[in-house]
C-alpha cells in the first residue's frame, strides 16, 4: 500500500491520497455518489458559506459503506469464502452486512446484549448472523476478537484499519470535486475513521484546506489526546455514532498529524442541529450526523465567512427519539410551552384562566391539576397548561396577560 513519504514535518502515515483514489475507482457503482448541494439557509443563518454532503442517502443511510466495501473487495478468495466478523452496534454493522451479502462473503456481528432489537433486526435482514455477547460494547468487542481466532473469521475493525481510512475518504474526493470552492471540512469524529480519510484529501489538496473534528462534549476521546486533557468520556448522548472511548492508534496517528483542531459541542446543540436539518433541509440525521452543524452553530465567529462542508455521515436514528428532539426544540422557540399557574379551588377558575387564553389566541393542548402533591394550601391548587404559540415573543404577551390579571405562573423549562 503506498504511503506518504517521511519528513521532519510529515512522519510515515497508514493511508495515501493515492490510496483513497484507488478505493473510489474499487466501490465506484456499488456505494451511492450523494449530492454535496449548497444550503442558502443555513449560510445565512451561520455566517459560512454551507455545503452538505448527503451520506444518509446511502442504502443503509451512512458512509460506513464506504469503507466496509473497500475492505471487503480486498479479500482473497479463501479468506472471503471464510468470512468476516466484527463488533458493533450501529451503522458499521449494517454496511458490512449488505455489502457482505451483495458478494456473497459470510459476515458475523457481534452485538451487545442491550442493542435495541429493532438494530439487531435490521443487520440480520441483510444477512449477517447476529451474536449477542456482553452488557458493553467492550465485551462485545473481546468475544468478537475470541471468535475470530476460533473460527478462522477475518476481523473488520470500524475505524482503526487503513482500508477503512480510505474507503471513508471517499467522501472529500466526491466533496472538493462537486464543490472546490471549500476551504474547511467540519467533520464528526468518533473513532476518527471518516476524519482520517478526509484529511489526507484536504492535506494532498493543490490549496490550504483547514480540517476541524467534532466530538460529543461527553465522549471527548480524540479532543483528549489533541490537547492533552483528560475529560471523562461517559453519559447518554444524541450522538451515539460518535461516542467512543477510545480512538483508535492509527486514526490519533493521523489525526494528530493534519487536523488542525478538534472542538466539543453540547447536547442542546446537537439536537438544534438535528432539528433544523429536518425542518430547512427536510432531511433526517442522526445526532452524529449533525455534528458538524452544530459545531458551525456552536462557534459562529471561527468559521464566518468561510466556505464550509460538513458531512450528514448518518440518517439512523430512532422516530422515538426524533419526535422527542423536535418537540424539545419548539419548546426552546417558545413555540410549545408548559406553563404553572397557581388558583384557587373555586369554580370558575379554569374558565377565567382558558379565557386568557382565548383572548391571546393560544392553544392549549393538555391540562393538569394537582391539589394534593403540592406545597400550596389546601385551598389552592396548581395548574399546569401545555399550549402552542406562534413564537417567543407571542409566548411572553400571553404571560404578561396572565400576570396582569394576578395570576402566579412560572415556566417550566427544559434542561
Amino acid at each position: 500500500m503506498a504511503t506518504l513519504p517521511r519528513t521532519p514535518e510529515q512522519p510515515l502515515l497508514p493511508v495515501s491520497r493515492a490510496d483513497v483514489r484507488a478505493a473510489a475507482e474499487r466501490i465506484r457503482g456499488s456505494v451511492v455518489r450523494t449530492p454535496t448541494l449548497h444550503s442558502k439557509t443555513l449560510s445565512a443563518l451561520t455566517g459560512a458559506s454551507v455545503w452538505i454532503k448527503f451520506e444518509n442517502l446511502q442504502f443503509t443511510a451512512a458512509y460506513k459503506e464506504r469503507g466496509a466495501l473497500n475492505t471487503l473487495l480486498q479479500l482473497d478468495p479463501a479468506t472471503a469464502a471464510t468470512g468476516v466478523i466484527a463488533a458493533s452496534a450501529g451503522n458499521h454493522a449494517q454496511g458490512l452486512a449488505y455489502h457482505g451479502n451483495r458478494l456473497g462473503i459470510p459476515v458475523t456481528i457481534v452485538m451487545p446484549r442491550l442493542t435495541p432489537t429493532v438494530k439487531v433486526m435490521q443487520t440480520e435482514g441483510h444477512g449477517a448472523t447476529v451474536i449477542l455477547e456482553g452488557e458493553t460494547y467492550d465485551a462485545a468487542y473481546a468475544h468478537a476478537r475470541t471468535l475470530e481466532a476460533e473460527r478462522g473469521l477475518t476481523f473488520v475493525h470500524p475505524f482503526d484499519d487503513p482500508r477503512i481510512i480510505a474507503g471513508q475518504g471517499t467522501v472529500a474526493l466526491e466533496m472538493l470535486e462537486d464543490a472546490p470552492e471549500i476551504d474547511t471540512l467540519v467533520v464528526p469524529i468518533g473513532g476518527g475513521g471518516l476524519i482520517s480519510g478526509m484529511a489526507t484529501v484536504a492535506r494532498a489538496a493543490s490549496r490550504e484546506i483547514q480540517v476541524v473534528g467534532v466530538q460529543a462534549e461527553l465522549y471527548p476521546s480524540m479532543y483528549n489526546r489533541l490537547h492533552g486533557t483528560s475529560m471523562a468520556c461517559s453519559g447518554d448522548t444524541l450522538a451515539e455514532g460518535i461516542a467512543v472511548k477510545q480512538p483508535g492508534t492509527l486514526t490519533a496517528q493521523v489525526v494528530e498529524a493534519l487536523v488542525d483542531d478538534v472542538v466539543l459541542v453540547g447536547e442542546r446543540r446537537l439536537e438544534e442541529a438535528v432539528s433544523l436539518l429536518l425542518q430547512i433541509e427536510k432531511t433526517v440525521a442522526e445526532g452524529a450526523g449533525a455534528a458538524g452543524l452544530a459545531a458551525l452553530l456552536a462557534f459562529r465567529d471561527r468559521f464566518r465567512g468561510r466556505t464550509v462542508g460538513i458531512v450528514i455521515c448518518g440518517g439512523n436514528i430512532d422516530t422515538r427519539l426524533l419526535a422527542n428532539v423536535l418537540l424539545r426544540d419548539l419548546a426552546r422557540s417558545g413555540r410549545l410551552a408548559r406553563l404553572r399557574i397557581r388558583l384557587q379551588d373555586r369554580p370558575g377558575a379554569l374558565f377565567q384562566v382558558a379565557r386568557i387564553f382565548d383572548e391571546q389566541r393560544v392553544n392549549i393542548l393538555e391540562l393538569s391539576h394537582q391539589r394534593i402533591f403540592t406545597n400550596l394550601p389546601a385551598k389552592g391548587l396548581s395548574l399546569d397548561v401545555e399550549c402552542e404559540t406562534r413564537d417567543r415573543a407571542h409566548l411572553d404577551r400571553l404571560l404578561a396577560a396572565l400576570r396582569h390579571e394576578h395570576y402566579e405562573v412560572s415556566m417550566v423549562e427544559l434542561a
